[in-house]
């Protein structure tokens, strides 16, 4: 009887057991609040987003995101387990193919070539954040790099739900909405948290709370990268 007493007990604590990406989300809650807040982000649900605000926004992400392939192509190949670096090449790939899709086309409406795209320098806040996630990728082992890519995969899809709900008056602001609110867009992100929680779980308490740290800095860049955009950020002289 004691026995099946300690069994339950212990089923009990595993299940009530907080999983490592919780803790993470909780390290972030305070600057999360304060970018749904953020006058770029109340601007795309209500329409009112200046569009050479969107469009600089756009430009800059086409930067981001083929540097974030890189990143994701580098932990692919670092990946302990074959149907994760498969997951992560194929995050890869389509981060190149939604980038041609959803940010050319738009842009395109916008009169921006692809040329000017190209010839566009990357803004300094977008450099320092895909310079952060290319280095922590390259440099360091699999569970680091796993953890600086996450805010970029989860506070895109949690903003894109919180704006869902408002919705925009703005064709091609909602058609940004929808991207990152999607159930395909939703699944994406659920394989990279059980990727992230699965590792954790056979890290030493040291090394998660260094993931904790890369977490919130890359999630601190998301900040800048919306402030970015809405000052229009560029290079000083």
């Amino acid at each position: 009887m004691r026995a099946l007493f300690l069994t339950l007990i212990a089923v009990c604590c595993q299940a009530a057991e907080v999983r490592f990406t919780s803790e993470l989300w909780t390290s972030i809650e305070p600057l999360h609040a304060r970018t749904l807040q953020h006058p770029f982000l109340k601007g795309l649900a209500d329409g009112s987003l200046p569009r050479s605000r969107f469009q600089f926004y756009l430009i800059q992400d086409a930067h981001y995101l083929r540097a974030f392939a890189q990143a994701l192509s580098v932990l692919a190949a670092k990946a302990p387990r074959q149907e994760w670096a498969i997951t992560l090449d194929q995050h890869a790939a389509d981060a190149l193919k939604e980038e041609r899709r959803m940010h050319e086309s738009i842009l395109r409406s916008f009169g921006v070539s692809a040329e000017r795209i190209e010839q566009a320098p990357m803004a300094p806040a977008n450099y320092a954040y895909t310079n952060h996630l290319l280095a922590t990728a390259f440099r360091q082992p699999f569970a680091h790099g796993l953890a600086a890519v996450l805010p970029c995969y989860w506070i895109y899809w949690e903003v894109g739900k919180e704006l869902k709900k408002k919705g925009s008056q703005n064709p091609d602001y909602q058609r940004w909405i929808d991207q990152y609110s999607g159930e395909e867009y939703g699944k994406a992100v659920e394989q990279v948290l059980r990727m992230m929680d699965a590792e954790a779980a056979r890290q030493s308490p040291e090394v998660r709370r260094a993931l904790t740290e890369l977490f919130r800095t890359s999630a601190r860049y998301e900040w800048m990268f919306w402030d970015m955009a809405w000052r229009e950020e560029k290079w000083q002289p």
